[in-house]
């Protein structure tokens, strides 16, 4: 049973703001099966820069989400990895998509509704302000 206490709504808003950022729930799905290098993740996730993807990795890793480690070469190797508990967070990331992927019509249709509806407010607010 899900608790609605102001310490159970702190800590589930402090998790969705990592992991429902834009980019932290890709990143987490490229590391399922194996770890990667940074340039392997940039190659993979279109639309990220260096600096995000290293900011975002970073944040992940200080959640303990995802674990980085550093080979000792030239130049330096650095994998990503998930952890395990990075590994928990799977099922529900994997809920959602599911989730989202049988409903995207239906959200669709509903915005498309409510957009007729909020223009069609709009036009009457204009036609009563011009009266």
């Amino acid at each position: 049973m899900l608790s609605h206490s102001r310490e159970s709504c702190l800590a589930a808003r402090d998790v969705l703001d990592r992991v429902g950022d834009k980019w932290s729930v890709l990143l987490v799905a490229l590391l399922t099966d194996r770890p990667r290098r940074f340039s392997d993740l940039r190659r993979s996730v279109e639309g990220i820069s260096q600096r995000m993807l290293t900011r975002t990795l970073r944040a992940l890793e200080r959640d303990g989400l995802v674990a980085r480690t550093v080979y000792p070469s030239v130049p330096p190797k650095v994998e990503y990895a998930l952890t395990e508990l990075g590994h928990t967070l799977l099922g529900p990331i994997t809920a959602l998509a599911e989730w989202a992927q049988g409903n995207r019509t239906t959200i669709q249709e509903a915005r498309a509704r409510y957009d007729a509806r909020q223009g069609s407010e709009d036009e009457s607010s204009r036609e009563k302000a011009s009266a």
